[in-house]
Order: structure tokens, then C-alpha cells, then sequence
């Protein structure tokens, strides 16, 4: 039997469906990977595998015993941001519920008020199994197992969740979920705010996870290292499809062949029978020409069918860029710069002697880790900040786009209409026609600016910015707030683009897309590299370097140090391993003290063995810490 089975599932929201009997199966060791466009449906479909809505219709069948674990694509819903990744917020409060019962407990003893200390044992007992059941225990030691297999350092650990990196708190959740050893995982766009080794790290982690994994994703390159399964939602329906991304695009461009090929044959029979019901009428034969009329009928309700189930499944963006005119060589320069550096202070450089050239039609990506000064150097070359050494040089002629990560209008009360009217010549209807191809049809058109979504307002501002037809475009993240399809027309749209692009981006798709050249940066530095996985695998390189030298160090000084040093560094090491060996006993001796008093619990138990049974809980909890800082 499969771990989870949806069968016939539709939910609606005011009238609108967003599922229509939606159905699949999926088996240990599957990896689905769930796509499509924003707003298809595709965390509804996640919220009623959870339980947390309700199906208008079908039903979802999760196999016994089957433990799901969800992690949601907003990460620091995970716990308080100011404790780190060893604070429970559940374990904490029930912990201090378990304080302040001990103590009225106390406080009934010595009052020798007996009601009350029957009526606090019984609270004491049933906060006691809570705290169990949810393994308080030995949720510190097992969580810090957990966190050191996905590999972050007890100093990161100890840290406050509001000073980690994205992936970093994307760990921490995974780990909480590890703790529940889930057979099922369910993972809503993980890939958010990753940097490259946090994408790594995640794709080898998915790829040996024993159980199953459904996640939403519009990371293409992640979702062709990692999925066994790719379905794609799209108006209610699930098209799945067996492979990985590229897969499943090349069965649906065959599948589109296929209709292409139908809907061309099913015209062709549609034009002999209105030929041959004409014959009919001609000749007077009214029986026969009424017969075909009926089956004229239905093939052309049939070809309808299929046209618009092909013009709505295929509505997607469609980017054009119309360059505007640059005098002289092909390769003429656009951009030079020249030994540029810029930092905060002396102490705080991001780079330093970045040096490169932009010619025309070349593409050139801006690659690194999150915070490294990326989008700093694309802000220096554009002039929005000063205080930089070296030279940047610009091409006079040439007309600048850029399309930042955070889009803003002038006036968020206008609607997409009027602002493309008012930034163009064109008039309603020629704007309308320009915006449909924008994903902007009908009534969308009425959209006030301050009401679009991510998205909407990254192809709005896309709408506007090509209007200008721009020589060279600067980009910012662009695929940040677009679903795969949308990227796939921009990609699309800037492969046909004659002018020049800087862009920076952490898509691996897009960038090996679109790009010429990458100017990754390492360290301080920025070099040039002839495509994405190279610049990756010097990274890499440059990694298992450091620390190799810093192993090497760490010989060195211990070479360095005095023989008698090195004689109190074995002591402390024995004394250690001898401490160690103690706690493990006293660990052991403790939980089957705990367990025994569990099991002896009943109404005539005095208030002396449950403080007795407090005091050894702390203790076992102290011994727990002590043992973990040890080893």
C-alpha cells in the first residue's frame, strides 16, 4: 500500500475551484516534485494533506503508522528568533507548568493541606507525561544530534535563530522534523533564501532520505538533481509525469505534438464534412444533411474543446525586446570597470580589484554567496552609490534597463491600464493587447498597483522597462517572484535579446541559460569563469583547502607546544573520556530509576516521592548537558 494515497480531491474558495479531482499515489522512496504556476493551488493541496483544511470532495488516505512532517516555506514560524536552535516553545512552557506545580506542591506539604495535594500530584502526573510524550527528556540531546548530521557547528547552534542565514534556519527546521522520524516529507518551496552550498547540501540530503518527499519548488535545476516524480498543476488538474524536470518537459512537448497533430486532423475532417453537408443541401437531401450537420457539429464542439484547453494550458508571459540602436562596432564596449573595491570601513571590504569588460550582446552573470556584494557592485556600476576606488566606464550611447529585486511605482493607486497608457503612445487597445501578452487579460487590466503580488508587479515593471527598448539590462534577481513558466518565456525572451545583460542571480537554470560568463566571486575577489559549475568547483576546491590548512595549524601548534603541555592535554583527555564513561552509567542507573517510579505511581503516592521524582528529573536533565558539552 502507498504511504499516501489522494483520491478525486476538489476544493473551491468563493465559488472559484482551484483543485478538481485531483489524484495521485506516492510510495517509500519517491521524490515528487509539485510545480506549476503562483496561485494554482499547489500549498492548498499541501494544507489539506496536513489536515489543516478540509477537501469539498474525495478523500486522503495516509497509511498507518505513517508519520507526515511539514515544513512550511516560511521558516521562522519555526520558534522564538531571539533563542537559538535548542529552545522548544511547547517543551519550555510545559517545563515551566512542571516548576510551578512542584512548588504549590511544596507549599501544600508544608501547609499539610491534603486536597490539595492530591489534586496537584494529579496535575503533576499528567504534565509529566505530556512533557515525556514529547520527548523533553532528551529533546536537547537528540536535537544537538540532529543539527551536528546536518552539519552546524555548536557555535551557529548557540546563536539566536534571528542571527542565521536562511539556510540555516532551514536546517534547524529540518532537524525538528527529524526528531519525529517522518515517513513522508513534506517540503514547501525549501529552496527559498538558500545560497549555493545550503542547495547542495539539501539536494544530497533529499536524494538519500529513506522515506518519501512531495515539495513544491520553481527551481528547476534542484528539482532535475532530486526528483524521481514531477507533477505540474494547472487549472485544477495534475499532470504527472515519470523523471525529473527536463523529463517531463520533453514528454509534454511530445504531448503537445500529439495534439498539435489531433487538433490539425480533427480541422481537416471538420472542412470534408461541411463540404460534404453542403453537397447535401445542394442536392436537396435533407435527411443527410441534417445527419451531418449533427456530426459537423460535434467534431467542431470537440476541436473547440481542445483549442482552448491548449490556449489556456500554454498562456503563459511573453516577454519581447525591442533594443534600440547602438552606433558602431559589433563588439563595441558598453562597460568597463576597472580595479574597483569598495567596503563599509578598512576592516570591512566586500571587494576588491574587480576588474572586467562588457561588449555588445555579451551576458554576463554575477555569482557568490549571499551577502558577498553582488548586487552592491551592480548598484556601483549604475551610480546609485559613491565612496568606491577604480574607474567604471560607460558607453554614452547606450539606453540602460534595469529590474531591480523590489519593485516600486510612483503611484500605487493607478491600474496597470493607466500606467501603461501613460508611460507609452499606445492607446487602450493597443495597451490592453500589449498587457494580455503580459498575463493581463480581461479585468486584470483594472488591477490597482498596490494590490498585485510579487510577481504581477515584477511583469507589470518588465512591461514597462522594455517600452524603453533598452541596449543593456541590468538585472537583479529577476526570476525571484516568477514561476517556472514565466522564467522560461523571460529566458526565452532574453536568448532572442540583441543587446548586452549584467545580471545577478542564484537560479542555476537561468544563469546557465543566459549567460556567456560568469564573475564569481571568492573571497574578497571576483574572476572570471566559463560557466557556473566551473566557478562551483573552484569554490569547492577553495573550501577543502581551508580547512586542510586550518587541520594543518592545528598540527603545527600541537607540535609547538611544550612536551609538558602536551602531557596535560592526555590527563584532561583520560579524565574526560573517564567522565564521560560515568555519565553514561549514571544515565542508564537514572532512566531506569524514573521509569520504575512511573510505573509505581498511583492515588496513595506520597508528596515526598514525587519531589523525590522532580529532583531526579533535573538531575537526569543536568547529566543529559553535561554529557553533551563532553562529547
Amino acid at each position: 500500500m502507498s504511504l499516501l494515497t489522494v483520491e478525486k480531491i476538489s476544493k473551491s474558495y468563493f465559488g472559484k475551484q482551484v483543485l478538481n479531482e485531483v489524484s495521485f499515489a506516492i510510495d517509500r522512496g519517491e521524490r515528487l516534485a509539485l510545480t506549476g504556476s503562483n496561485g494554482t493551488g499547489k500549498t492548498t493541496l499541501f494544507r489539506l494533506i496536513t489536515g489543516m483544511e478540509q477537501p469539498d470532495s474525495g478523500r486522503i488516505i495516509l497509511a498507518s503508522s505513517v508519520i507526515p512532517g511539514y515544513l512550511s516555506q516560511h521558516v521562522e514560524e519555526i520558534s522564538r528568533l531571539d533563542m537559538n536552535a535548542l529552545h522548544d516553545q511547547e517543551l519550555s512552557r510545559l517545563e515551566d507548568q512542571l516548576r510551578d506545580c512542584e512548588h504549590d506542591l511544596t507549599h501544600a506539604g508544608q501547609s499539610n493541606d491534603q486536597a490539595a495535594q492530591h489534586r496537584l500530584m494529579a496535575e503533576y502526573g499528567r504534565l509529566t507525561a505530556q512533557f515525556e510524550a514529547a520527548g523533553g527528556y532528551d529533546f536537547h540531546f537528540r536535537m544537538q544530534e540532529a543539527l551536528d548530521g546536518l552539519g552546524l557547528s555548536r557555535d551557529i547552534i548557540n546563536r539566536p535563530l534571528q542571527q542565521l542565514s536562511g539556510g540555516e534556519r532551514m536546517r534547524v527546521a529540518l532537524a525538528r522534523l527529524l526528531l519525529r522520524s517522518p515517513d513522508l516529507l513534506l517540503l514547501d518551496e525549501p529552496t527559498n533564501h538558500l545560497d549555493a552550498d545550503s542547495l547542495e547540501w539539501l539536494e544530497q540530503f533529499l536524494s538519500s532520505f529513506k522515506g518519501a518527499v512531495i515539495y513544491i519548488s520553481h527551481d528547476r535545476t534542484f528539482i532535475d538533481r532530486t526528483a524521481s516524480t514531477t507533477a505540474q498543476l494547472s487549472m485544477g488538474h495534475l499532470t504527472i509525469n515519470p523523471g525529473n524536470y527536463s523529463r517531463f518537459q520533453e514528454i509534454e512537448t511530445a504531448r503537445q505534438q500529439s495534439l498539435e497533430r489531433e487538433m490539425a486532423s480533427l480541422a481537416k475532417e471538420l472542412d470534408r464534412q461541411e463540404q460534404v453537408t453542403q453537397t447535401m443541401l445542394s442536392h436537396r437531401n435533407m435527411s443527410g444533411y441534417h445527419a451531418r450537420e449533427k456530426v459537423t457539429a460535434k467534431l467542431s464542439a470537440k476541436l473547440g474543446q481542445i483549442r482552448e484547453n491548449a490556449r489556456k494550458e500554454h498562456q503563459r508571459v511573453n516577454f519581447r525586446f525591442m533594443p534600440g540602436q547602438l552606433d558602431g562596432a559589433p563588439d563595441k564596449q558598453i562597460l568597463v570597470v576597472n580595479e574597483v573595491g569598495f567596503g563599509y570601513s578598512d576592516q570591512q571590504k566586500l571587494f576588491e580589484n574587480v576588474s572586467f569588460e562588457l561588449r555588445r550582446r555579451q551576458r554576463f552573470c554575477l555569482c557568490g554567496p549571499n551577502g558577498c556584494g553582488k548586487s552592491t557592485l551592480l548598484k556601483l556600476i549604475m551610480g546609485q552609490i559613491d565612496g568606491f576606488n577604480g574607474d567604471i566606464s560607460l558607453s554614452s550611447q547606450a539606453v540602460f534597463g534595469h529590474l531591480g529585486q523590489h519593485v516600486e511605482f510612483d503611484n500605487e493607486n493607478q491600474t496597470i491600464l493607466e500606467l501603461i497608457m501613460e508611460r507609452s503612445e499606445l492607446n487602450e487597445s493597443s495597451a490592453r493587447g500589449l498587457l494580455a501578452s503580459y498575463g493581463f487579460r480581461d479585468v486584470d487590466v483594472f488591477k490597482q498597483l498596490h494590490v498585485l503580488s510579487g510577481g504581477e508587479r515584477a511583469r507589470v515593471y518588465l512591461c514597462c522597462l522594455l517600452l524603453e527598448n533598452p541596449d543593456v539590462l541590468f538585472l537583479d534577481e529577476p526570476t525571484n517572484h516568477l514561476d517556472i513558466f514565466s522564467r522560461e518565456m523571460l529566458e526565452q525572451a532574453l536568448a532572442n535579446f540583441e543587446g548586452s545583460i549584467l545580471a545577478v542571480s542564484h537560479d542555476r537554470y537561468f544563469i546557465d541559460k543566459i549567460s556567456d560568463k560568469i564573475l564569481g566571486f571568492t573571497g574578497s575577489f571576483v574572476h572570471e569563469f566559463e560557466s557556473y559549475s566551473a566557478y562551483r568547483q573552484r569554490m569547492k576546491l577553495q573550501k577543502t583547502q581551508k580547512a586542510a590548512d586550518k587541520r594543518s595549524n592545528s598540527l603545527e601548534d600541537n607540535k609547538s607546544q611544550a612536551p609538558e603541555n602536551r602531557s596535560q592535554q592526555r590527563k584532561d583527555e583520560a579524565k574526560r573520556r573517564q567522565r564521560v564513561r560515568e555519565l553514561e552509567e549514571l544515565i542508564a542507573n537514572m532512566e531506569q530509576e524514573k521509569s520504575q517510579l512511573e510505573s509505581s505511581f498511583d492515588q496513595s503516592t506520597d508528596p515526598q516521592t514525587y519531589e523525590h521524582y522532580a529532583k531526579l528529573l533535573a538531575s537526569i536533565e543536568n547529566s543529559y548537558e553535561e554529557y553533551m558539552e563532553l562529547t
